[in-house]
């Protein structure tokens, strides 16, 4: 099997990031972004989808954390894009339903070749630690519009807005690696009457 790693550096006036990212790990991660409660959710995608994540971001949060967020998701994307490769011999769709104390997610995903993020998630609070909770579903636009990806994200019930999210980034975690796993039935099929993704 071919490895099914990426690295993609992102430069803008606004922002320099770089995201590696191994589909294949352990759950290994490593952040540098400047935006703590951000890295503690993509630790959680990190963990419980298996994937070694490593993102470094410089961004200007001086002004705030809207494009260091955003475009943290957009290389995420990319590398994911570019890890993910052909598609071949995976099982392309992912699903996971993931409780916190009061707070239950579902995410699902399919690796379609087509962005698309329907997100339903009714915050109890505006920001949780000073992070302004809006700026999830940036992050997550940024990564399906670049990962080219299909993304369902409702948090079923919950009234800790640091549970709603957390329940979200693992259910995405799991969903992810659920989505990218090799089945044995597919080996070098793409999972697509149209014979691509």
């Amino acid at each position: 099997m071919a490895e099914r790693k990426a690295e993609v550096e992102r430069n803008t006036l606004e922002t320099r990031i770089t995201a590696s990212i191994n589909l294949d790990g352990t759950g290994q991660s490593s952040f540098k972004t400047g935006v703590p409660f951000l890295e503690h959710m993509m630790d959680q995608i990190a963990r419980h989808g298996l994937v070694d994540l490593d993102i470094r971001a410089e961004g200007d949060l001086h002004i705030d954390d809207h494009h260091t967020v955003e475009d943290i998701g957009i290389t995420l994307g990319q590398a994911f894009a570019k890890a993910v490769g052909d598609k071949k011999g995976i099982y392309r769709y992912g699903h996971a339903y993931v409780p916190l104390d009061e707070a239950l997610s579902r995410v699902v995903i399919d690796l379609s070749g087509r962005p698309g993020l329907h997100m339903d998630v009714p915050f109890t609070r505006a920001s949780v630690g000073g992070f302004d909770v809006d700026l999830f579903e940036e992050f997550f636009h940024g990564f399906v519009n670049h990962s080219m990806t299909t993304v369902h994200i409702d948090n079923l019930k919950g009234k800790n807005s640091h549970h709603q999210i957390e329940t979200v980034f693992k259910a995405f975690g799991r969903a992810l690696r659920m989505a990218v796993e090799q089945d044995e039935r597919m080996a070098g099929v793409i999972a697509s009457t149209k014979g691509a993704l």
